[in-house]
């Protein structure tokens, strides 16, 4: 098999040297040398310059006149069968030494990546080695093979592909024989990275379409107690996996309890680590305050007030209440209402961080609560504690839903009260405070809406978290943007996608949700790539480009805690163009992510 794929390019190998030929078909200044190795997958073209035709005769008779004296004469039987048995012997040894070199060689047990696909690095390797020979003979020495050796099994990627940083770092890839997942695998590997497969059974079929150096872990992430060997020792996680049916309980358990599972797995190894070295996690959240008890009610303040400072208000005040207590239930609740016109109430908490730790190390905030849906106001006072006099007001608003939810609300959403004011300084952070105004009060949707009264309100608290901050993302989730999906199972999918993302943004983990449109079996990198928010895309996309944008997210910042939805190129009606940003893709180190995802807005 080997034999005919060298034949087709053009190279021999059919011997163990070195062999160099000069053919007269090509000029003199471009003559080709068809390297051999042992190996036969190893096959390069290199090329030459030679100054004369006539190097092969000047080669001949420097040898000749190298020939030690006496080399000419006839020689003994009895010498004649000793040099035979000498030689029987040596040949022997020498066919022994090959296979133990073609053993050692075999690059399928050192990394699948040919040495086709990486010939412009190791030509470069070699080349050097063979340029301060000052004269190419005809047959390789042992020490030139020795060299050759050591650069084909040596550590490290040799491919014009290698990404710096990827020989330290171990992906490991969930639903690593999909679609999608099967073309990470291979571009990780091309790239130098350690790659681990998650799959649910290590049958003939799965492990055929991987290749030998993945490390193959079998577990399941609907059970978390399998999942521990797969995050052990990895860096980032690439989550491809789906549910093969539109059954309910399959998308609740791969898409919606998967993404958890996995998450929560990662966490927990991040965590041990941290403790083995005697410090804390740098994915780890910050708890501010978790609200389980009435002891944990202390130090939070009920304040009322009003936007209106004159005795106008006063004709229109309808009085405002507000309270906030423990109920009997076990939750802390903070209700009332307000019919004061230009009215609001306020709950407000002085922080008080743990010893040598500040919110600059952070990014955001994380929120658990509940209630009747209503939308509040978040407050953060930062300055100088020793003059609260200097301190600044910045405010994001959330909305939360009937019953519990988690809120994520960035440090970088919240704007100055005072549009003077600088941008807010995550490490002057002391102050955090819930504002109710009964103004810009969406009716909450369903039956139970209906018999609210807007000015009324009920917030149950469950914790308040921080979240840590980084430079590059720590997982990839690949969605679905729910684009070509049949009517009749859309809903159920979408619901479990989305609920799927929900956890991964409240994780802590730096993140990057890709929005594919319809997949589809064809080359990538031949058309332009339409990247847009909002689930508004229509078209569909090539696996292999999913999984490029997939390897390209891993160590770029723009993608940290990005969700975005990606398809092919098209043309709009006029007026209703949908994308935000078309990026080419003309070869494969073109870096389109980055302009792509600067323009679109984090956690979305």
């Amino acid at each position: 098999m080997a034999s005919s794929a060298t034949a087709s390019r053009g190279i021999t190998t059919n011997s163990s040297t070195t062999r160099i030929n000069n053919s007269q078909r090509y000029p003199c200044w471009r003559q080709p040398i068809s390297v051999t190795m042992n190996n036969p997958k190893p096959n390069w073209v290199v090329f030459a310059t030679n100054t004369s035709q006539d190097t092969n005769n000047k080669s001949k008779n420097n040898n000749k006149s190298k020939r030690p004296r006496g080399s000419n004469k006839k020689k003994s039987p009895a010498l004649a069968v000793e040099n035979d048995v000498v030689s029987n012997s040596t040949s022997v040894e020498n066919d022994k030494k090959q296979q133990q070199q073609q053993k050692l060689l075999d690059l399928e047990d050192v990394n699948p990546v040919g040495l086709g696909r990486r010939s412009r690095q190791l030509f470069d390797e070699v080349w050097r080695k063979f340029s301060g020979l000052g004269q190419i003979s005809s047959t390789t020495r042992p020490d030139q093979r020795e060299a050759l050796d050591a650069l084909l099994i040596r550590e490290g990627p040799m491919c014009e592909f290698a990404i710096p940083g990827a020989q330290n770092t171990t992906v490991l890839v969930v639903g690593a024989t999909s679609s999608v997942g099967r073309i990470v695998v291979r571009k990780l590997m091309l790239r130098g990275y350690s790659v681990k497969a998650l799959v649910r059974k290590a049958d003939e079929q799965a492990l055929d379409m991987l290749p030998r150096s993945v490390e193959i872990i079998v577990g399941d992430v609907g059970e978390p107690s399998t999942l521990k060997d797969a995050v052990e020792g990895c860096n980032k996680i690439i989550y491809c996996a789906t549910a093969r049916s539109a059954i309910t309980g399959d998308l609740f358990r791969v898409d919606h309890c998967g993404v958890y599972n996995i998450s929560k797995a990662f966490q927990d190894y991040n965590n041990k680590l941290a403790q083995l070295r005697a410090g804390k996690s740098s994915k780890s959240k910050l708890l501010l305050a978790k609200l389980k008890s009435a002891e944990s009610l202390a130090g939070w303040e009920v304040r009322q007030g009003t936007y209106f400072q004159d005795v106008i208000a006063s004709k229109y005040d309808g009085g405002m209440d507000a309270k906030f207590e423990f109920t009997e239930s076990g939750d802390a609740v903070f209700s009332g209402y307000v019919f004061t016109r230009g009215g609001y109430v306020e709950l407000t908490k002085k922080l008080s961080l743990p010893l040598g730790r500040t919110l600059d190390r952070y990014e955001g905030l994380v929120l658990s609560v509940g209630g009747n849906g209503r939308s509040y106001v978040l407050i953060l006072e930062a300055g100088p504690l020793s003059d609260t006099s200097q301190s600044k007001l910045y405010f994001a608003r959330i909305n939360t839903k009937v019953g519990f939810c988690r809120v994520r609300v960035p440090f970088s959403s919240f704007r100055p009260v005072k549009p003077d004011d600088p941008p807010l300084d995550p490490f002057l952070i002391h102050t955090l405070t819930f504002r109710f105004e009964p103004r810009r009060q969406k009716p909450v949707e369903g039956p139970a809406g209906a018999k609210q009264d807007p000015r009324s309100f009920k917030l149950i608290l469950e914790y308040i978290k921080a979240l840590p901050t980084g430079q590059e993302t720590d997982f990839i989730l690949v969605s679905c943007s729910g684009s070509g999906l049949e009517p009749t199972r859309r809903e159920q999918v979408l619901k479990a996608k989305r609920a799927g993302e929900d956890l991964l943004r409240r994780s802590g983990l730096g993140y990057t949700i890709i929005r594919p449109g319809p997949l589809k079996e064809e080359p990538g990198g031949q058309r332009a790539l339409v990247f847009d928010q909002g689930n508004r895309i229509s078209q569909g996309i090539s696996c292999a480009d999913v999984a490029d944008i997939c390897v390209k997210a891993l160590h770029d910042s723009t993608a940290r805690n990005k969700s975005f939805d990606v398809c092919y190129e098209y043309v709009a009606e006029r007026g209703k163009e949908l994308f935000e940003l078309v990026a080419h893709l003309p070869d494969k180190a073109n870096n389109y992510l980055t302009p792509a995802l600067s323009v679109l807005e984090k956690n979305t």
